[in-house]
């Protein structure tokens, strides 16, 4: 099977089921629930950072690339987890750092203790650019008192590494092929396409000097080596690339296949439509004419060039989609089933955030104290200063916070949800006594069912594992539709995206069309269809 008929289930470990009352996730935990995992029918689990990390940038900002932190369990917990998941045919994802480490790795301490060979690892200048750390701030930190400056494009205790070392790229390669001897079948890149930074570094006024380092030529250059000195040997593994601030032209260069770099890529541009002027913290409803207008772009340009898309609406750095897209007072269901339909039958490869599959939403936390993300508390700090009030400082950070989609997962209506015995590290969702597992997996109408049905139907149609990508009635006002076809096989997916009723017309010869699946029961196919609330159906003919 090609990753393309796959399905990708990711886990936030920390959050997903605590196995020993610490209130932390960890592997065992994980290893708990793989038979409700392949009850969903998902082929592979990513794996949010595992490894020791002093955790100021949530464990993407690693110690020891080849050791599992001691919150999580050891490294023969670790094995045991995949040796037990290749029984149910689930395979692991890891998601692989390589961009920087932590200032507590021992590379960095061996460069601040004078050993040149180790500074060379690192991106040291004697003249700082006026690039801005992603986090806020000057991109650059004093290297010791050496008087020279290390560059952190993310957290200053995350340095970024000199990928231009082939000592370096080595090192990595090592990483990688520690971890595919361990039985490792997937890898998700952070941020990897800035690795590639020149030699001579520019200021760059322009969007905080991201042009200078984002990427750059050379990166398709380290991540074709990286694929032929590693994972390229081995045809079962599936890469991934985070992508920061990309393009189309660059995605189809790291994803088609003869260009050997990566399977797939992931980019953010479609989870930016609730942001004013750019600014995530911000309320405005979502721009549903830019939502559609960058799917139908990227689909029809990916699927011309063969390049290849991670297709997602929620993970750890998101709120829950559900709070983003749909009126959930009352249309909690049919909304989470219509965001589902959208991303399963649409071309690349669908990721889903562990909960997403039963509904989760936002928690509704009543307090700042209630939020543990640094993101947001420095985001609150930074709105007070600007001259908000408290009240609407945290409506926003109760919005938009990566804090909303770390709750633990909600297996039971019971006291911690089914998630610890012990106090758990990030409140639980008030929700959970209605949105949980156990309540799920005992409806065969749930949304549970619902998205195992979508997973399914990937497996059995090439249509929707192979086929192209066209837009459909791109224009129309409250309807995101598409077309796919593949050997004389034709798939029309409608998805209504908003609380009233619509109505959208469709190719005559589809009004004798097959549904192969619908939210809502007893639609009547005519040339003008109507479409309930946040509907989705999906029609197949053959050409």
């Amino acid at each position: 099977m090609s990753f393309k008929e796959k399905v990708i289930y990711q886990i936030y470990p920390k959050s997903y089921r605590d196995s020993n009352g610490d209130g932390i996730g960890d592997l065992k935990g994980i290893k708990e629930k793989l038979p409700y995992l392949n009850g969903l029918g998902i082929d592979m689990i990513w794996l949010n950072p595992i490894y020791p990390s002093p955790q100021k940038d949530n464990g993407y900002d690693i110690s020891d690339y080849t050791a599992i932190d001691p919150i999580f369990g050891t490294m023969e917990e670790f094995e045991e987890l995949i040796a037990e998941a290749k029984q149910y045919g689930i395979e692991i994802m890891l998601d692989m750092v390589l961009n920087h480490v932590s200032i507590e790795h021992e590379w960095f301490k061996k460069a601040l203790d004078g050993d040149p060979y180790y500074q060379n690892f690192f991106i040291l200048r004697d003249e700082p650019t006026d690039w801005v750390s992603k986090f806020g701030g000057n991109a650059w930190a004093p290297f010791g008192d050496t008087g020279k400056y290390y560059l952190h494009l993310y957290d200053r205790t995350q340095a970024d590494l000199n990928w231009r070392n082939e000592a370096v790229q080595e090192e990595l390669f090592k990483v990688v092929r520690f971890w595919m001897d361990k039985g490792v079948k997937g890898f998700r890149f952070d941020v990897i396409n800035v690795i590639g930074k020149d030699e001579v570094l520019k200021n760059n006024p322009m969007d905080d000097g991201k042009p200078e380092y984002t990427d750059r030529p050379i990166t398709h250059t380290y991540l074709n080596k990286l694929n032929q000195q590693t994972f390229g040997t081995d045809p079962e593994i599936i890469t991934v690339g985070e992508m920061s601030s990309t393009t189309i032209e660059n995605c189809l260069l790291y994803t088609e296949p003869s260009r050997k770099e990566l399977s797939m890529v992931f980019n953010f541009h479609h989870l930016k439509v609730d942001y004013e002027n750019g600014n995530k913290w911000t309320t405005p409803p979502f721009d549903f004419a830019e939502l559609k207008s960058l799917f139908h772009t990227w689909g029809e340009k990916m699927s011309a060039g063969n390049g290849w898309n991670a297709l997602f609406l929620n993970n750890h750095d998101q709120p829950r989609a559900l709070n983003r897209f749909v009126k959930i007072e009352k249309y909690r269901k049919q909304g989470a089933e219509m965001l589902a339909t959208m991303i399963h039958l649409n071309r690349g490869t669908p990721y889903i955030y562990m909960g997403e599959e039963i509904g989760m939403i936002d928690p509704d936390f009543s307090s700042i104290s209630d939020y543990l993300d640094v993101e947001s508390l420095n985001a609150y700090s930074l709105l007070i200063a600007q001259g908000l009030s408290e009240k609407e400082a945290f409506r926003r950070i109760k919005a938009k916070s990566r804090d909303n989609s770390r709750t633990p997962m909600q297996w039971t209506n019971q006291e911690q949800a089914g998630f610890t015995s012990g106090t758990p590290w990030l409140g639980l969702g008030a929700n959970h006594e209605e949105i949980n597992v156990a309540n799920e997996i005992a409806s065969p109408t749930s949304i549970f069912a619902y998205y195992k049905k979508l997973i399914q139907l990937r497996k059995s149609y090439p249509v929707i594992a192979e086929g192209d990508y066209q837009a459909y009635e791109p224009e129309h006002p409250q309807v995101y539709a598409y077309l796919r076809s593949l050997n004389g096989q034709q798939l029309l997916v409608l998805t209504n995206f908003y609380d009233t009723t619509t109505t959208i017309d469709i190719p005559e010869d589809f009004a004798e069309a097959k549904i192969l699946i619908d939210n809502y029961e007893e639609t009547k196919l005519q040339t003008t269809l109507q479409l309930q609330p946040y509907q989705a159906i999906a029609l197949l003919k053959r050409l």
